[in-house]
């Protein structure tokens, strides 16, 4: 199957497992005394939203969003053509900093920049490629190997530098270690992904090609990681290899995209239903009980997000409107959002 054709057969299944996820299923309950109701225009009123910056792309569909802990930079990838957008700290817009289809990526879904200034970047269709953020060089990719269906979709970079990485059809994460990076890297800039964790077997029942694993974000030894179908969190210890499921208190994670986790305290994007939430994990991460919910039109369907200065950064990916969600015309600019207060 050529790419462009997998590409299209992919956003088809995005949009057609999305919507069936949705279907009836209602966002996390809010907070005790916390106001979520949504407003009558996608700009809202409520002053807790507003535009960080614009992305200079008016067919960007963005995805995904890391902060460069070195400078403060924020990169974002888009879905729709593989570009990569870079918004430098203090700025209104991003520019370009990866074109459109650079070194054969179709899409841009998650990305992070680890400790060494590496921009990570996946391709559903794919799998990962690693940049030098100075240069721009593109240092080595990594390929799921096969011809079956795949969609690699979101990563994490552990402490010790391992990256690793979800796959929503196939059901596993992958891993890339500092080791094997380094050798990519000296020997051609090309290796494959190795599964590190099957979830097979573990995940609530679904329908067949239904979409699962999103989000994931690396803890203490740990990671943690959004069945966006069945709306569960699952805990990886990286010293057992064991696989958990995290008692959720207070909502779910149906819908569940992006994670971001700063200590024990985890925040969510749920995309379909325009909501971000707000979780405390217990000491061993085994449960989470909800905090706060904030579900608001503003935020245009939001698929990931980042702490940055104190303050959440919220990727508004539009995918409703001419993307794989739906028919229509997006508002442009595409922008980031400040979410204030959660």
């Amino acid at each position: 199957m050529s790419r462009s054709i997998q590409r299209r057969t992919f956003l088809t299944a995005t949009a057609s497992a999305i919507a069936a996820t949705a279907a009836g299923a209602p966002p996390a309950s809010a907070a005790p005394g916390l106001s979520t109701a949504p407003v009558s225009t996608p700009r809202s009123s409520n002053r807790r939203i507003s535009t960080a910056f614009e992305l200079p792309d008016d067919h960007a569909y963005p995805e995904g969003i890391a902060a460069d802990p070195r400078t403060g930079a924020l990169y974002v990838g888009s879905y729709s053509t593989g570009a990569v957008y870079r918004a430098a700290p203090g700025r209104r817009a991003a520019e370009t900093f990866l074109p459109p289809g650079a070194d054969g990526r179709n899409t841009a879904n998650g990305l992070k920049v680890d400790g060494s200034s590496r921009l990570w970047v996946t391709d559903s269709t794919a799998g990962v490629a690693v940049y030098e953020v100075r240069t721009r060089a593109l240092l080595a990719r990594f390929d799921v190997p096969g011809d079956a269906p795949r969609f690699v979709n979101d990563l994490a970079i552990a402490a010790d530098g391992s990256a690793y990485l979800t796959d929503s059809v196939r059901e596993v994460v992958y891993r890339v270690t500092p080791a094997e990076l380094a050798r990519a890297a000296a020997h051609g800039g090309r290796a494959t992904l190795t599964p590190a964790y099957d979830f097979g077997g573990i995940l609530a029942p679904h329908p067949a090609g239904t979409f699962t694993l999103n989000g994931i974000a690396a803890g203490d030894r740990c990671l943690f990681t959004v069945d966006m179908t069945g709306g569960a969190l699952y805990r990886v210890d990286l010293i057992t290899g064991r696989i958990h499921q995290v008692a959720l208190h207070g909502g779910d994670l149906v819908n569940g995209d992006g994670l971001e986790l700063v200590g024990t305290t985890l925040w969510a994007a749920l995309n379909r239903t325009d909501t971000i939430t707000r979780w405390r994990l217990s000491a061993d991460g085994t449960a989470a009980r909800l905090e706060r919910s904030l579900t608001d039109p503003a935020l245009q369907i939001p698929t990931t997000l980042v702490r940055h200065d104190g303050r959440t950064l919220v990727v508004r990916s539009q995918f409703d409107k001419g993307g794989p969600m739906g028919p229509g015309t997006p508002e442009t600019p595409f922008t980031v959002a400040w979410v204030r207060g959660i």
